[in-house]
């Protein structure tokens, strides 16, 4: 097959590609005329703070820029305004201008933990949305009929629930549509969820006389806790603005089942190398813990270098390997500074608050095997605590 080996590359982490055959003309085209490829990725910043679910496209876009192409990131600075109701119940409040490119700024910061800035192009919508008169709008909306956009999952379900939906949200497709046509995009990445959105902007391209741009689509990628997808609310994501030690510290917790699926969207380990790391696992050939030890350091290495990945598993180590502590413990969350006779009751590591004074007085209590002498001792970041030689307690935040 031509492109084998780019196509490999291509292909890792993705859920589908819209379509294959296009995708390898544009690539034979793009290496015959030396001209690269445009790789597109909207981002709405109606927040700032990235977690490592947030950047599976935006890692595929650097693989994309390694092979010579060109990432395009579109700043929705008028879809941020409206919300996109993708996969959502209800609809979000609408931002200013400068709440906007604020966030934007803090969020490319964050992109360009992973991109490469001199192959990144950034985008506003502004540049061809601002001065658009109703009468092209009216032509953009002409493109499309209400039975396609009813035939939307999401819109569907809204409006059988008897949910809030507003004209405005019907046109969020038609306007990232509509940035497929203005940057002359070849490739367009999302999630699978975005699947109508950037369908949308094929059929924009094709209204407009452009070539269609190819969709590949990646799977969500599953929270730290393996129950649903990443995200902020549930408290089970990796922030890119996460240390190198949580960082590690989180790797280290996600169930076993998930290192694969983390291998493929969260680190630049080769294809390859994963289908290797796949077979040990099923083959029972190794401990997965040694597996996940390798997943943390290299998505630790990835943000934060080589030096930080060893040094966060040093740390990790010192806890969790040299004073016997198990795997599965409990844990605390804790959502604000408290004492450490508090969380001793209420995580259950003792019945009252007797037992557990009287326990920090006979030097049984240590957090992070450092002994506690005073029953007043605030605790305020994640940690293990220790009571006696088999009562512990996992504090995350």
């Amino acid at each position: 097959m031509k492109f084998e080996k780019e196509m490999k590359l291509i292909k890792k982490g993705v859920e589908e590609i819209i379509n294959e055959k296009a995708l390898i003309e544009k690539l034979e085209k793009s290496a015959k005329t030396g001209k690269p490829l445009r790789i597109k990725y909207g981002i709405d910043p109606t927040g700032y703070d990235v977690h490592i679910g947030h950047l599976v496209p935006i890692r595929k876009m650097r693989e994309f820029q390694d092979l010579g192409h060109t990432g395009v990131i579109i700043i929705g600075d008028f879809t941020a305004q409206i919300g996109d109701p993708t996969g959502k119940d209800s609809t979000r409040p609408p931002l200013t201008k400068e709440q906007v490119k604020a966030n934007a700024e803090k969020y490319m910061e964050q992109l360009f933990t992973v991109l490469d800035r001199e192959k990144t192009e950034i985008r506003y919508q502004t540049e061809w949305f601002g001065n658009m008169k109703m009468e092209d709008v009216l032509k953009l909306m002409g493109k499309f009929t209400l039975a396609q956009f009813m035939a939307h999952d999401t819109f569907r379900k809204r409006y059988e629930n008897g949910l809030p939906l507003g004209m405005h949200e019907i046109m969020y497709p038609i306007l990232q549509g509509y940035d497929s046509v203005a940057v002359e995009a070849d490739v367009e990445l999302g999630a699978t969820e975005q699947k109508f959105n950037i369908l949308a902007g094929r059929d924009m391209q094709k209204y407009y006389g452009q070539p269609q741009q190819v969709a590949i689509l990646s799977p969500i990628l599953m929270g730290i806790d393996g129950k649903a997808k990443m995200g902020k609310s549930l408290n089970n994501y990796i922030a890119v603005f996460d240390t190198p030690k949580d960082k590690y510290g989180k790797t280290m917790s996600i169930p076993d089942e998930l290192i694969v699926n983390y291998f493929n969207y969260a680190t630049k380990v080769s294809p390859d190398e994963i289908e290797e790391i796949e077979k040990q696992l099923k083959e029972d050939k190794v401990n997965p813990k040694y597996i996940k030890q390798r997943l943390a350091r290299e998505i630790v290495k990835m943000y934060h270098g080589e030096e930080a990945a060893l040094k966060a598993e040093e740390e990790f180590n010192l806890i969790f390997k040299k004073k016997d502590i198990p795997e599965d413990i409990p844990e605390f969350k804790l959502t604000e500074p408290m004492k450490i006779i508090d969380i001793l009751t209420t995580g259950n590591l003792c019945k009252t608050g007797g037992e557990a004074r009287r326990m920090v007085k006979q030097n049984a209590v240590s957090i992070n095997n450092e002994k506690v002498k005073d029953i007043f001792m605030l605790v305020d970041e994640e940690a293990i605590i220790k009571v006696g030689k088999r009562r512990f307690l996992k504090i995350v935040k």
